[in-house]
Order: structure tokens, then sequence, then C-alpha cells
């Protein structure tokens, strides 16, 4: 009887009721219950793009619950050789991995190789596409500040049509009761439903939480604004413009300082950054447990 294999390749991959048990995990994992759960389990990293925090978060999730992390050195792969993608999937699983964690640059890498694997997929980023595990530690961090998203209104600003994390974002907090706001120039903001302005200052008067991104230059095929610090003077987040108001301020990194937030916004309280990260490891522990041992 073949066994119907789960992957995460997109927040919408998980039911309301499996990112709630998600969560309670990630929650107790913090709290310092850390079960070796993955005990005998092999994970391959496969990062076709840089990354500091995402690899080194899912690396240290595994390692926390007592499995093996074998990282694929792309730069020496076979695909530097011209082997596809697929092939390397195949080749990979050929070595019976229990699951294997890819970033690509190419919008839904992550589907190519499911027709090639026997263990799980998980997507740690793909183009401007999808990041599922950066927005459900977003959520737990979100969580850990207000209990409850019902009636939130949460901002995200900056590169949004662009942002594989404000799509993710975009998809998984409404369907925890957070009303969103799109803030960004006209030319970074995508085709939505959802209430849009290019006022940051209005913003952040009318929202309980912001979510700053990159500016995601490397994704443009033309520069659309004069400067980083033309795009800045209109939509970095500043001790002038945030005041005293009570704000949580989000960042998935890496973060532009001066050009996305400040170095005091950075610095002040109200910054929830490195807890982001710190959440990244607890959350990708429950995503890696659930996937490898409750499928």
């Amino acid at each position: 009887m073949e066994v119907f294999m789960r992957h995460l390749i997109h927040v919408n991959d998980l039911s309301d009721n499996e990112v709630g048990q998600i969560l309670k995990n990630a929650f107790a994992y913090k709290r310092g219950e850390t079960p070796k759960t993955l005990k005998d389990k092999k994970v391959i990293t496969t990062f076709f793009e840089n990354s500091t925090r995402t690899l080194s978060s899912f690396e240290m999730a595994v390692k926390n619950l007592g499995g093996e992390v074998i990282r694929l050195d792309v730069s020496r792969s076979s695909t530097s050789k011209g082997e596809t993608l697929r092939d390397t999937a195949a080749n990979l699983n050929a070595m019976r991995p229990d699951a294997i964690v890819i970033r690509h640059s190419t919008a839904g890498a992550g589907y190519f190789l499911i027709p090639k694997v026997s263990c799980p997929i998980i997507n740690g980023g793909d183009g401007a596409h999808s990041h599922p595990t950066q927005a459900l530690l977003d959520l737990m961090t979100l969580l850990e500040s207000f209990q409850s998203l019902e009636g939130k209104r949460i901002a995200i600003v900056g590169d949004i049509k662009n942002s594989r994390v404000a799509n993710s974002n975009i998809a998984l907090l409404p369907r925890f009761g957070a009303e969103l706001l799109l803030v960004a120039p006209p030319h970074f903001l995508p085709q939505t439903s959802l209430p849009t302005t290019s006022n940051l200052q209005d913003a952040i008067e009318q929202c309980d939480a912001i979510i700053s991104l990159r500016t995601q230059t490397e994704r443009h095929d033309l520069q659309t604004y004069g400067s980083l610090q033309d795009y800045a003077d209109d939509f970095c987040l500043t001790m002038e413009r945030i005041g005293d108001k009570k704000l949580v301020i989000m960042h998935p990194g890496p973060v532009h300082r001066n050009i996305d937030i400040s170095d005091f916004v950075l610095d002040d309280p109200r910054s929830k950054v490195l807890e982001q990260v710190q959440n990244g490891v607890f959350m990708r522990m429950a995503v890696m447990d659930f996937f490898i041992n409750h499928q």
C-alpha cells in the first residue's frame, strides 16, 4: 500500500488545526522541552541561494531534536556541472534521507522535486513565491505579543511584490484573525484585494504591528528607485516616525540598516527581530518533527 507523502511548500499545505499543533510544540520547545524525536533521522539541506538565518536555523533545529544534518555544498555539487534539479533530487533521495530542506531562486522549485523523492520536501524559500516557515515563526512571534490576532491590524511594509515572506504572511496571518495593510510605493505592490497605502506614517498610526521587508534589489529587472536612500526617506522605520506608539516591529532579515529600519529602532524594545530568529529554531523544530514523524 502506497503511503501518501506530505510536503511543506506553501503555508496552505497545513490546515489551521495542524498549524495550531505545530505552534503548540514550538512553544513547548521554547519552554525547554526538547525530546530527541529525530534520533537516527537524517536531513539533507540543499540551499541554492545564500542564507545565514534560515540554513543555520534548520540545521540547529534538527540537531536539537537529536537528528543528523548533511549539508549539500551546492558550489561543489554536480548541479554546478549542469545536473538538473530533478536529477539532484533523485540522487539525494537514493541516499534515503528522512527529509530534504531546499532553498532555490526559482519559484515553485520544491514542486519539481516531489515526483522524484520518497521523503518530505520542506521549502526554505523559493524565489518570490513562498517561505512557509518564516510565516509560521512570524505568527509565533506575533502571538507571543498579542495572545490572539483577532482584530489586530498588521502592516507589511516594503518590496511586497518581490517578497516570498510577504506572500506567505498574506496567506497565513488572516487565517488567524489578522487584518493586513500593505504599505509600499505603487511599483512594489502586487495586484491585491487587501487595503494598501503609500503613506507609512498613516499606517503606523492605525496598526498594532509592522513587518518591514528588505528591498529585493536582486529580483528587480530595472532599478525602481533613484537610490535606496530615496526609498528610505519614504519607508524607513525611524524613531521620529514611530514616536511612543505601542507597536510590535518585525523583519525577516537580513535588515538593510537605516534603509528598512533605523539603528535606533532595531535597538528599541519594540523590535522583535532577534526574537524572530530565536523563534525560528523552535518553529523549525516543530515543523521537522511534524513532517518526519507525523505523516
